[in-house]
């Protein structure tokens, strides 16, 4: 008897998320409707006994081992399995809550021409999250850097995300959107790149939307789909605030022009010299969570000017090329 081939191969990275890996997966079966579904859970060197928990619960998910080197490399190991005609990077703590993979599936082989889809994301207490975003630049690191998200009035010029919240509603195109979900043609990822192994974590997702741009495909928001994110649990951790710190400046030293990448350099390191400088109190909470925040912005700002080592390790020279793996 013949098996229809899968229309969605899902990634999910689980660096010890085990805890989360339940829900996530239930609700991805759930909601699959008429979509064949290829469940691939990347084991990232985890100790909490996510392989075990994939084999008993969620047999018709394979498991791929990998060291961990990064969330770029572990997603990186799925793609070089073979993977259905689209594929979705989702988070391990996340659930979908609303649409289908079906319809999903459907709409997105009547539009040849996108590249890749993010959804609406909810918070853990039922929030709307903003995760339509616009391409870093130096513009926008000096508005961030001048708190511009507290601005009566937002121009797009000075801050990466959309905060009209009424606009998640409606499809729109935009510039890229944030890794917890990104549904993408495994065509253009093909010939647009697999992702950049050296973003250990964070700006992966702007890049990668970025070389889909350059590659000719479109990057949407649909609201087709809602999903739970329970973002947040890592509080103002000074290692993951010099990690992202350390992936700005590579983003910058790979797409920016020698003038701009200066000019964003300084935006971003205006920024933690300000926040490392804030008073107590400012931001809310604790003056222990004050601290932080505070220790956090120091942290970063010597990562951002090369004083210390890279929070977790030196990042490769390369990233993959894809067409030295099989298609």
């Amino acid at each position: 008897m013949e098996v229809s081939a899968p229309d969605l191969s899902v990634v999910i990275v689980s660096t010890n998320e085990a805890r989360w890996l339940e829900r996530c997966l239930t609700s991805v079966y759930t909601h699959a409707a008429a979509a064949r579904l290829d469940v691939v859970v990347v084991d990232n060197e985890s100790s909490d006994g996510t392989p075990e928990l994939v084999a008993k619960h969620f047999p018709w998910a394979r498991v791929v081992s990998c060291a961990n080197r990064g969330f770029a490399h572990a997603n990186n190991r799925a793609l070089m399995t073979p993977l259905a005609r689209y594929v979705l990077f989702l988070n391990p703590d996340t659930e979908v809550v609303d649409g289908s993979f079906g319809g999903l599936v459907d709409m997105l082989d009547g539009r040849p021409d996108v590249g890749l889809v993010g959804v609406k994301q909810l918070t853990g207490d039922g929030e709307l999250y903003p995760t339509i975003r616009r391409f870093p630049n130096a513009a926008r690191a000096l508005g961030e850097a001048l708190v511009s998200e507290r601005w009566p009035v937002r121009p797009a010029w000075a801050g990466e995300r959309l905060l009209d919240l009424d606009r998640y509603d409606q499809e729109l195109d935009c510039d890229w959107t944030t890794g917890a979900y990104m549904l993408a043609r495994r065509e253009a990822l093909l010939s647009a790149g697999f992702m950049d192994e050296r973003f250990f974590l964070y700006s992966d997702e702007p890049d990668l939307c970025l070389r889909f741009r350059r590659a000719g495909w479109r990057i949407i928001h649909s609201p087709a789909m809602t999903i739970v994110h329970h973002a947040g649990k890592a509080g103002h951790k000074p290692k993951l605030v010099a990690q992202e710190a350390l992936a700005r400046r590579i983003y910058a030293e790979k797409h920016f022009s020698t003038a701009h990448r200066m000019a964003f350099l300084g935006a971003l390191a205006a920024r933690h010299v300000l926040r490392a400088a804030a008073p107590a109190g400012r931001g809310g909470g604790t003056a222990e969570e004050g601290e932080a925040r505070r220790a956090a912005a120091r942290t970063a700002l010597r990562t951002l000017l090369a004083r210390t080592s890279p929070p977790f390790g030196e990042p490769p020279a390369t990233s993959i090329d894809p067409s030295t793996v099989g298609r």
